[in-house]
C-alpha cells in the first residue's frame, strides 16, 4: 500500500469512527448505559459488534469516547471568538455554553453529572472540562487563564451555579425542557441572566483582588 492509500485508508477510518460515535451520542440519549448492550449498539448501528470493539475496544471505551467527544465540542464552542473585545467575548462564551446544553441534552447531562454511576475517568473528563471553562472565562475576562486562588474560586463558584441553573432549563431526564412559551426562558434570556451574574462576580473579584479588573460593560468608558 502506498501513502496516498494509507491516507485513504487512515481517512476512511476516521469518518467511521466518528460515525459510530454520532450514533452512540443518539443511543445514550434516549437510553441508559445499562439498558445497552453491545448487541443493541451494533444493531442500530448497522455494523458488527466486532467493528465497535475494534475502535474502541469495550463499551466502556465507547461511552468514554463519545463523552471525550462531547467535551471537546462543548469547550470549543464555549471557546470560540477569541480575538474579541473581553465582555463581548464573555458573552459568546456564555451563549456558546447554552447553545450546546440546549441542543445535547443528555451529553451535556452527562458532562456535568459525571455519567455513569461514579466511574473514575467521566468523572476526571467532567473536572477537566471545569477547569477548561474556568481558564476559558479568566481569560476572556482578564485576557490570561491563571488566576489568584481568591478570583479562582469565585469564578468556580459561578460556574457550579451555572451548571445547576442550565440542568434546571434543559429540563429533567425523560421530561424534556419546560414549555418555552410559558416558563422557560430562551436562550438570549437566560445568557443575558448569567452575563449579569458573572459581570457581578468579576465586581466582587476586583473588590478581593485588585489585580483582576472587571472588563467594561460595552457601551461604558474604560477605568483609568
Amino acid at each position: 500500500m502506498n501513502h496516498s492509500q494509507q491516507r485513504g485508508a487512515t481517512g476512511r477510518s476516521q469518518v467511521r469512527r466518528a460515525e459510530l460515535i454520532a450514533t452512540g451520542r443518539t443511543l445514550f440519549a434516549d437510553t441508559s448505559y445499562d439498558a445497552l448492550s453491545m448487541d443493541d449498539i451494533a444493531k442500530q448501528a448497522g455494523v458488527a459488534k466486532g467493528l465497535i470493539y475494534y475502535y474502541f475496544k469495550s463499551k466502556r471505551g465507547y461511552y468514554l469516547a463519545i463523552v471525550e467527544d462531547s467535551v471537546a465540542e462543548l469547550v470549543a464552542r464555549a471557546g470560540g471568538d477569541t480575538d474579541l473585545p473581553a465582555a463581548e467575548r464573555v458573552r459568546r462564551t456564555v451563549d456558546g455554553y447554552l447553545h450546546y446544553a440546549e441542543h445535547h441534552h443528555a451529553a451535556y447531562r452527562t458532562i456535568v453529572t459525571g455519567g455513569v454511576g461514579s466511574d473514575a475517568e467521566v468523572l476526571a473528563i467532567r473536572d477537566a472540562v471545569r477547569e477548561e471553562l474556568v481558564a476559558t472565562i479568566a481569560e476572556g475576562a482578564y485576557g490570561r487563564r491563571t488566576v489568584p486562588p481568591v478570583a479562582r474560586l469565585a469564578l468556580v463558584g459561578w460556574l457550579s451555579s451555572v451548571e445547576g441553573i442550565t440542568l434546571e432549563w434543559i429540563g429533567a431526564p425523560g421530561v424534556g425542557p419546560a414549555d418555552p412559551a410559558a416558563d422557560r426562558p430562551g436562550r438570549a434570556r437566560l445568557g443575558a441572566l448569567l452575563v449579569r451574574q458573572l459581570r457581578a462576580t468579576l465586581t466582587v473579584i476586583e473588590e478581593f483582588v485588585p489585580e483582576c479588573p472587571a472588563p467594561p460593560v460595552p457601551g461604558e468608558a474604560a477605568r483609568p
